[in-house]
């Protein structure tokens, strides 16, 4: 079974090649792929020479345009569905997620069809982050839930395996979300079409390196975002 794992960079020049190698550092197959935008401090330079250690395992591609977290997962996914990849996974550049998680999330996925590595569903696991981020996160979880009624404790994760045919059947070309809403959106999605989805405990440690992509646009749009989805199912089963 082919395993890819898409890590979408901008400016993660000091986590990189490290994140690249813990990965390949690990018993289990793994591919990786690199979905850069187009980053100024030379992320993807440093991949191209990695590429000369793994030349079968480690992938990159370069997109022209910076148009948010989703559209790059996006990119990321019609290429491992291209290629025939069996198990897809989402993971961050900056170590926020343990890459010897992995195996974890892949096993789970095999008796599901989604695997969700879950902050929320045995407590609270985060590490280092503000308290006031850990609250927006938390409640921004409990709100999802309220609103979509998804049984998933940590609606807005990153760290994810999706089975290719979930990826083939909810409809790429129609997720509308961009940014964090982007991870809520795949969620629903895979939830209304009747896939099995399974968390997986695990600490989510705030990166020690480079800068946080989090914004007021992008919690904007999720909170908004969770409305605009609620609407159009309301909407479909009518």
């Amino acid at each position: 079974m082919k395993k890819l794992v898409i890590i979408p960079t901008y400016n993660e020049k000091e986590n990189i090649e490290s994140i690249i190698s813990a990965v390949f550092a690990l018993e289990d197959d793994f591919h990786i792929l690199v979905v850069d935008d187009t980053s100024p401090d030379g992320t993807a330079d440093l991949v191209r020479a990695l590429q000369k250690d793994f030349p079968h395992y480690l992938h990159l591609s370069v997109r022209k345009v910076k148009d948010g977290l989703g559209k790059a997962y996006i990119h990321g996914f019609t290429w491992a569905i291209e290629n025939q990849f069996d198990y897809i996974f989402e993971m961050d550049a900056d170590f926020s997620h343990d890459p010897k998680d992995l195996p974890r999330l892949f096993e789970a996925c095999k008796n599901a069809d989604m695997a969700v590595g879950s902050r929320y569903s045995k407590g609270v696991n985060v590490v280092n982050w503000p308290m006031g981020r850990v609250l927006l996160s938390y409640f921004a979880s409990k709100y999802v839930r309220f609103i979509l009624g998804l049984p998933i404790h940590d609606t807005t994760a990153g760290f994810v395996c999706f089975s290719r045919k979930v990826l083939e059947e909810i409809g790429l070309n129609n997720v509308r979300l961009k940014g964090y809403g982007f991870q809520i959106e795949m969620k629903f999605r895979a939830f209304k079409k009747g896939f099995k989805i399974v968390e997986v405990p695990i600490i989510f440690t705030n990166r020690i390196l480079g800068e946080s992509k989090m914004n007021g646009g992008i919690i904007h749009e999720a909170v908004f975002g969770v409305l605009n989805l609620k609407w159009k199912s309301l909407i479909n089963r009518l």
